[in-house]
C-alpha cells in the first residue's frame, strides 16, 4: 500500500499587507495662513500682534470616526481603510469610481462640547495626493453660513472649510470630494475654533 504524500500548506497571504509606511500629518503645512484668517475674521483687539493658536475641539480620524452628540465620519466610496498601518488611513481614487466621486464629510454638533453660543470654525482635512487631485467643497453651516469652493491640491496637504456663525444647537457637516485626479489618502480632520490673531500698533 502506497504512502500518500504529505503536502505543504500554501502560505497565507494577506489581502493588504501591515503598512509600514509613517507619515505625521501634524506637520502637513496649513492651507490657511495667519494673513487668510485676518482677511476671514476681523482681529479680536488692536494692541499687535499675536498668534495664538486653540487646541481642535475634536479630531476624527479611521480609528476615532464618533465624536460627541452626532459628531461623526462618513467615507464615500474609499478603495482602502487600513487601521492597522503604522499611521492609519484611508485611500481614495476617482479612477477605481468613476460611478461615484469618492469623499470624506464630516457631522459636527457643537452643543455635545458644551458651547453654548454662536461661533465661527475651521474643519481642516489632512490629506496627501500623489499627484494633482482636485476636490469640490461642501457642506452646511445649519443657519450659519458656508460657502461652497473647489481646490486642486497635490502633496501632503491640508484643506480647511470655514463656517461661520454656527448657533451651537445646529448639526453641521462638511464635505470634500474628490472630483478629478489621481489617488489620495485621508488621515484626520479636526474640528476648531479659527486661531486668535492681535494686532499690535
Amino acid at each position: 500500500m502506497k504512502k500518500a504524500r504529505a503536502t505543504k500548506p500554501k502560505p497565507r497571504v494577506e489581502i493588504e499587507p501591515f503598512n509600514k509606511r509613517k507619515v505625521d500629518p501634524a506637520k502637513f503645512p496649513l492651507d490657511l495662513t495667519i494673513k487668510d484668517i485676518k482677511k476671514l475674521f476681523r482681529p479680536v483687539l488692536d494692541f499687535g500682534r499675536l498668534d495664538l493658536f486653540i487646541f481642535p475641539i475634536e479630531t476624527i480620524s479611521p480609528v476615532k470616526t464618533v465624536g460627541k452628540a452626532r459628531t461623526n465620519l462618513t467615507l464615500i466610496r474609499p478603495t482602502i481603510l487600513q487601521t492597522d498601518a503604522a499611521t492609519p488611513h484611508a485611500g481614495f481614487d476617482r479612477r477605481e469610481s468613476p460611478t461615484r466621486d469618492p469623499a470624506v464629510s464630516i457631522h459636527f454638533e457643537p452643543k455635545g462640547y458644551g458651547i453654548t453660543s454662536v461661533s465661527t470654525y475651521l474643519m481642516v482635512f489632512r490629506i496627501e495626493a500623489f499627484g494633482s487631485c482636485k476636490f469640490s467643497l461642501s457642506g452646511f453651516a445649519g443657519g450659519g453660513t458656508f460657502t461652497p469652493s473647489s481646490r486642486t491640491v497635490n502633496g501632503q496637504t491640508t484643506i480647511s472649510l470655514v463656517f461661520r456663525n454656527v448657533p451651537p444647537s445646529a448639526q453641521i457637516f462638511g464635505a470634500i470630494t474628490q472630483t478629478a485626479g489621481v489617488a489620495w489618502q485621508w488621515f484626520s480632520t479636526s474640528i476648531e475654533f479659527p486661531p486668535l490673531v492681535f494686532t499690535l500698533p
